[in-house]
């Protein structure tokens, strides 16, 4: 590696497939010709990292395709000649799920960038995975339509990454992940066969390997189009700024306010330092003598909303907040809401380098995890920014430090494992969206024991039967599929022999 992380294991370098560099990146170039394939060092650096920004790693060589049938004539030569191959998208990856290798094709998906179709009397998109998750929304809007899901960085994260990591975003409390917006997908398998997984219908027959897919992070196949499901404009949105004294204050607040048995379309909170770090930025009015801010988004019929909006504000009041907003125009929601998607560009005005970490705890044990972390804070030295999806328990803390500081990158990492263990600890989970990555990877056996980690990597396998496709990630160890029993994918369908058990 050459980052400035030491001690981050990857796969050994195949010394077979170095010294064929130049051959390989010959033949690459005859099945992607013209400007699809980056091979001097100065023009692959921008690959080298993806948004992890500690770990960086130039690869062997970098292929653009621009069609479906150069992504399965590359990926079919690098399975016949054994060539480790790293999907990659917009490189917005917060666990290194895109992060390269010394032996390894990079194979960028930045050219299927094309909106395929808009079915509105389906209610669906077809678009390519290198169309930008907010570019969805901004092509239907003129037909009352919208893709849901909405990471902080729609602006320029792709379907194709949100299908990998399975992303989330502000709105995901009411509407849901990827996964539950995403109707089907064309997916080119390690071998060059090129598959369909569900379609423009509700459910599919069989068995359900979209779901599969989707958050796998780049280790079975590489999507090459994904069918979305589009959602009608609500009527209305309204959203409520509320200032609490204490974290847990506004912890309490979101649990009651699910506990009514009212879904709004989000919940965020964020800490004083991710307040005026957002303020600084944005100037949207957030108030900056509060310990904790909640956003919370009501959604629908008019009526409603300002009946939900009483009782919102009643359940806040409850829990001694001492400010409350109400916006009262659509450009007004939209500012509140301006100010969260900016905080981890914002947190970088105050902080040389940070870390965002992703875990996702049950909503109760928010005070209690809020409070370790503030404990976490002082034992490390080092600050912390809580942005987060509160409603569906998302943490997104933003663990401060300077890279150039002796140990502080070090420190960082030890503080942000420590925190995905207390999530796992309190009955959560290692990941919300951003995916596992290199990031978490070495925290799986946390989580999982030996039967469930090996049971996933047989999945794997069955998909990519010589391990070739984003090795390194997710898994603490690698193994062989051999060791696993022969699986694999076949034109299209999955016949599991008998498989070994423990």
């Amino acid at each position: 590696m050459t980052g400035t992380a030491p001690g981050l294991r990857m796969p050994d370098a195949d010394a077979r497939v170095l010294a064929r560099r130049n051959d390989i990146i010959a033949d690459l170039k005859a099945i992607v010709p013209g400007e699809g394939v980056i091979a001097h060092e100065r023009e692959m650096r921008p690959y080298e990292s993806d948004a992890l920004t500690a770990y960086r790693q130039l690869p062997l060589v970098v292929v653009l395709p621009s069609t479906t049938a150069q992504v399965a004539a590359v990926l079919k030569y690098c399975h016949h000649n054994e060539i480790r191959v790293v999907p990659r998208g917009a490189g917005t990856s917060l666990s290194g799920g895109a992060l390269p290798l010394e032996d390894a094709v990079l194979l960028g998906m930045g050219k299927f960038n094309k909106i395929l179709e808009i079915d509105t009397p389906n209610r669906c998109a077809v678009v390519q995975p290198g169309v930008t998750n907010l570019g969805i929304s901004k092509a239907v809007e003129h037909l009352g339509f919208y893709y849901a899901p909405d990471p902080s960085s729609q602006i320029a994260c792709t379907i194709g990454g949100n299908v990998g990591e399975n992303s989330g975003g502000v709105h995901c409390l009411k509407y849901g992940l990827t996964t539950n917006n995403v109707l089907g997908a064309e997916l080119v398998l390690i071998t060059g066969e090129i598959v369909r997984l569900g379609g423009k219908h509700l459910d599919a027959g069989g068995l359900d390997l979209l779901s599969v897919v989707i958050g796998s992070e780049g280790l079975l196949g590489v999507v090459t189009e994904v069918t979305v499901r589009l959602l009608k404009k609500p009527d209305t949105a309204r959203a409520v700024l509320v200032g609490f004294p204490t974290s847990e204050d506004a912890g309490e607040c979101v649990a009651r306010i699910i506990a009514a048995g009212i879904i709004p379309a989000g919940i965020e909170m964020m800490d004083k330092d991710a307040i005026a770090a957002a303020e600084a930025f944005v100037h949207v009015g957030y108030p900056l003598d509060v310990e904790a801010l909640l956003i919370v988004e009501l959604d629908g019929p008019e009526a409603e909303c300002a009946h939900l909006l009483e009782e919102v504000s009643r359940i806040a009041q409850g829990c001694n907040s001492v400010t409350l907003r109400v916006s009262t125009s659509e450009a007004e929601r939209l500012g509140f809401w301006a100010g969260r998607k900016a905080a981890f560009p914002a947190v970088g005005r105050i902080s040389p380098d940070y870390l965002c970490m992703d875990g996702t705890i049950p909503r109760r044990q928010l005070p209690f995890v809020l409070a370790r972390m503030r404990e976490l804070s002082v034992q490390y030295g080092l600050r912390v920014a809580n942005v987060f999806h509160a409603g569906d328990g998302n943490l997104h803390p933003l663990i401060l430090y300077d890279a150039n500081a002796p140990g502080e990158l070090h420190a960082a990492e030890s503080f942000g494992a420590d925190i995905l263990r207390l999530c796992v600890e309190v009955g959560g989970v290692l990941t919300g969206e951003h995916g596992v990555g290199v990031e978490k990877r070495d925290l799986m056996d946390t989580m999982f024991n030996e039967v469930d980690l090996a049971q996933q990597q047989r999945m794997k396998c069955a998909f990519d039967d010589k391990s070739l496709l984003n090795p390194g990630k997710v898994f603490p160890t690698l193994h062989r599929c051999a060791e696993f029993g022969r699986m694999h994918v076949s034109g299209g369908a999955l016949p599991f022999p008998d498989l070994p058990r423990f």
